[in-house]
């Protein structure tokens, strides 16, 4: 922390404290929400403020990382989210700057200062006297270190659950072949396989390791040189790290090779015929051609006083007699000095962009030699796996436009850092296997980035136990230096010269450094292919490659790894940048996201089209959502429709039916009418008795529109029953009864219409009296 902390904003009244005294399994049962997979809580503080945000909220420590959770929001705070193998250092001492108006008794002092590899630094407030800080802290320091390899988070999961879709050999293999132009065979073992042209071929002479333990177990060799040639070429180089082939053109036959450097003794007068030979290989024409062989570079990428310190192990570098028709080219000025902690990056900025324009000379004059001259350049340092892997992979980056892809990126980093033995696990302060097996976590090999200007010693986090005020920091070997970081910090600085050249974006390489620290994932454990092999690490442990993947396909084409101005067309060559163009500049992506997230972003076009590509992703979203409202409100409009149409039917149908008993009761009318009758329409008043009554009179010598007379000589009834009441309306009764048609075997017609038609049963009551006092003369009818 700068000092620029306060406690003015903290009320330490109004944050909750919902822990008991110890931790509960319903504390930890709590934190399911936002755990990984396969992760498990190890120590937590409530009520703990991160004082980069002023945001209150759960503190926990897992087997992974560092896990902060707002109160209030209920989410997990980035800032405040650190795995533990990214930790570099601890502090419990940490000073803020006084207020004028807080007194230096009222300020609290419970505070943990964590300092992470990728330029992090926040601090956590916990609540006065308890016991919490105690406790997450000593969690930390026994955690962030681990004793063995399989305590890592990476070796958690369920390996049954691993799906890994080949095997790393198998990829680098696929990348030999394309780099010869020729198809990978589908259907053999990686042991048939076998791969040559005209200048170089594949060996499998290091299958167990035996001609160097941090080597592929394939090898592209010149074709004229024998397996007892490299035998006898490993023992005159550092760690037998012999001359080979990393980058090839099958076109003009231009090769990029890399090794270590050469053991020629204290008086620099040791000779080895294999190796002479095996380098002048690299120059050849063809085989068999008699013209003069091609130009051979040979750069020592070390400063010249890093090269003379060597002497006195016997090291040192080549003569050009001993290797004819070869130039030499020392890079002493390409990253002198070393940066083995981060802590000290702020302090020495211009240092460190040294580095990065020195790595960006030497590569970009490497590429130019064998694109321009189709020359062969052999490139080498101390031990040939921090400077030389920085200088080879950035030329082959520059070379070759298939490495600016996202599956050339992945063949790339997999071939020269992780196949040729970049010291992964001692580069980031994590244990790895040792020679028998077992676990090591003593550092053996010294980072040949040089030892100028070196910063200070690191102390060890030291046993769990009590802490004090004390500052305690990690255990991290002086072997520990960003040497990977320097090559992403790189390719961003070509990213901002050929912006459309690349299909991955500066995200993305944020995104790539951030998995390698985390220690998440088993590609970046432990120091050589043989090591990742003896400790099981391709079954045991998931893929990075495939997490990245996933990411990307989450967020289709928009995704933020996405570089959205990539062209391969127009970049489809070797990128050729002019020395006047590798002036570096910070790469606020990465170095600014925590201290200033939104100025790390704002300058940057490639940023700006996120952003606006964000806002029109969730336009596109709100239209989508807009559209799915407008087919389901459609869907219900169709519905609606749908119905009213049958509506509108069944009532048509019943309009129908009303109008055919309309017509069918005029014509019952007008018949009864034209007998002299007069007819009276009545309905029940009982709501329960719903029965429609239709009464007609007849009388001798009447008007037939008189009123009825009860009297009468002649009277009907006509009962109209609703339909619902039919079932229950005695209709079997007068069925049988009065129906004409009816037996005792039952119905006579039984395919004729009924007297009962439907609900309507029509049922005739005569007064007899009335007919026995009829004369012959009475006129019944009237006259017309």
């Amino acid at each position: 922390m700068d000092g620029s902390g306060s406690w003015d904003a903290i009320d330490w009244n109004q944050i909750e404290d919902p822990r008991p005294r110890r931790l509960g399994q319903a504390v930890k049962e709590s934190m399911d929400d936002f755990l990984l997979e396969d992760e498990a809580v190890i120590a937590q503080g409530h009520g703990v403020v991160l004082l980069n945000i002023r945001e209150a909220g759960t503190l926990s420590v897992t087997n992974f990382r560092l896990l902060f959770v707002s109160q209030a929001k209920k989410c997990v705070i980035e800032l405040g989210t650190i795995p533990l193998t990214t930790i570099e250092k601890l502090n419990d001492d940490v000073k803020l700057q006084p207020l004028p108006n807080l007194s230096d008794k009222s300020r609290p002092r419970e505070l943990l200062q964590v300092i992470g590899k990728d330029m992090r630094i926040i601090v956590f407030a916990f609540l006065p006297k308890t016991k919490q800080k105690n406790e997450v802290f000593d969690a930390l320091r026994r955690y962030t270190k681990p004793a063995n390899l399989w305590d890592l988070y990476a070796f958690s999961c369920d390996p049954s659950t691993i799906k890994n879709d080949s095997e790393p050999k198998w990829r680098l293999l696929r990348e030999y072949f394309r780099l010869f132009r020729k198809s990978l065979p589908q259907f053999q073992g990686a042991e048939e396989v076998s791969l040559s042209n005209d200048w170089w071929r594949l060996t499998r002479v290091n299958s167990s390791y035996s001609l160097c333990s941090t080597y592929p177990s394939e090898l592209i060799v010149p074709r004229s040189i024998s397996d007892e040639d490299l035998f006898q070429a490993s023992t005159f180089r550092s760690g037998k790290r012999l001359p080979v082939i990393s980058w090839c053109d099958p076109g003009s036959g231009a090769v990029l090779a890399r090794s270590s450097q050469p053991m020629v003794g204290l008086m620099m007068n040791f000779r080895n015929n294999a190796d002479e030979k095996l380098v002048c290989a690299f120059g050849s024409r063809t085989t068999g051609d008699k013209g003069s062989p091609r130009k051979l570079y040979i750069i020592d990428a070390r400063p010249r006083a890093n090269a003379l310190a060597n002497g006195a192990k016997g090291g040192g570098s080549e003569s050009s007699s001993n290797y004819p028709r070869s130039e030499r080219n020392r890079g002493s000025t390409w990253g002198g000095g070393n940066l083995n902690s981060m802590t000290s990056f702020s302090s020495t900025l211009g240092e460190w962009l040294n580095h990065i324009q020195n790595i960006l000379v030497g590569a970009s004059w490497i590429a130019a030699q064998i694109a321009e001259e189709a020359a062969t350049v052999l490139v080498h340092c101390s031990d040939g796996w921090d400077r030389t892997t920085q200088l080879v992979a950035l030329s082959c980056l520059l070379l070759d436009p298939y490495y600016r892809t996202f599956s050339g990126f992945q063949a790339l980093v997999e071939k020269d850092w992780l196949a040729f033995g970049h010291p992964f696990a001692e580069r980031m302060g994590v244990p790895t296997v040792a020679e028998s097996g077992g676990s090591q976590y003593e550092l053996l090999r010294q980072p040949s980035l040089g030892n100028l200007s070196s910063s200070p010693s690191r102390n060890a986090l030291g046993p769990s136990g009590p802490s004090s005020n004390a500052s305690a920091q990690s255990q991290t070997s002086n072997n520990s230096s960003p040497i990977l970081l320097q090559w992403l910090d790189c390719i961003s600085q070509l990213l901002r010269l050929y912006p459309c050249a690349f299909q991955f974006s500066s995200k993305f390489l944020v995104d790539f450094m951030d998995c390698v620290l985390s220690c998440r994932f088993g590609n970046f454990l432990c120091n050589s292919e043989r090591e990742r092999e003896q400790s099981g690490v391709t079954n045991s442990c998931r893929c990075m490659w495939s997490y990245l993947a996933d990411l990307r396909a989450s967020g289709g084409s928009f995704h933020e790894h996405y570089n959205p101005f990539y062209d391969p067309v127009k970049h489809n060559g070797a990128l050729l940048p002019p020395a006047a163009a590798l002036a570096p500049t910070l790469w606020p992506q990465f170095y600014l996201r925590w201290t200033c997230p939104i100025e790390s972003q704002g300058g940057d076009l490639e940023s700006q089209w996120h952003a606006t590509n964000k806002k029109y992703a969730e336009a596109l979203k709100a239209k989508d959502i807009a559209e799915l409202r407008a087919k389901d409100i459609k869907m219900k409009m169709e519905s609606v429709k749908q119905d009213l149409q049958r509506e509108k039917r069944a009532s048509n149908t019943a309009l129908a039916t009303a109008q055919s008993a309309q017509r069918e009761n005029a014509a019952i009318k007008k018949a009864i009418e034209s007998i002299g009758s007069t007819i009276k329409f009545s309905m029940s008043g009982n709501q329960e008795d719903r029965t429609e009554v239709l009464s007609c009179s007849l009388r001798r010598g009447t008007d037939v529109r008189d009123q009825v007379d009860e009297n009468g000589d002649f009277s009907v009834s006509i009962s109209a029953i609703e339909d619902s009441l039919v079932s229950e309306a005695q209709g079997d009764h007068f069925c049988e009864s009065l129906c004409p048609f009816r037996t005792r075997e039952g119905c006579r017609w039984p395919d004729a219409p009924c007297a009962q038609l439907g609900s309507q049963f029509v049922g005739l009551k005569a007064n007899y009296d009335a007919f026995d006092r009829l004369s012959i003369q009475d006129c019944y009818f009237g006259p017309e």
